[in-house]
């Protein structure tokens, strides 16, 4: 099954970046340099919580 993975716009080209595919119930997290690598699937509710670490500086 063919994903739709996105880049974050703060990455700088060349940089060393992940891409995150969403999947509603769960997310999908690639290293962008080598996408023939596996993911890491993550769920939902995890990933909610990384972002909101992230977007306070929590993390």
């Amino acid at each position: 099954m063919p994903y739709s993975w996105q880049k974050s716009s703060y990455s700088a080209s060349g940089a060393n970046c992940v891409e995150v595919a969403n999947l509603n119930s769960s997310v999908l997290v690639r290293d962008s340099k080598d996408a023939a690598l596996p993911h890491v699937h993550i769920n939902a509710a995890s990933w909610d919580l990384f972002q909101r670490g992230v977007t306070s500086g929590e993390i």
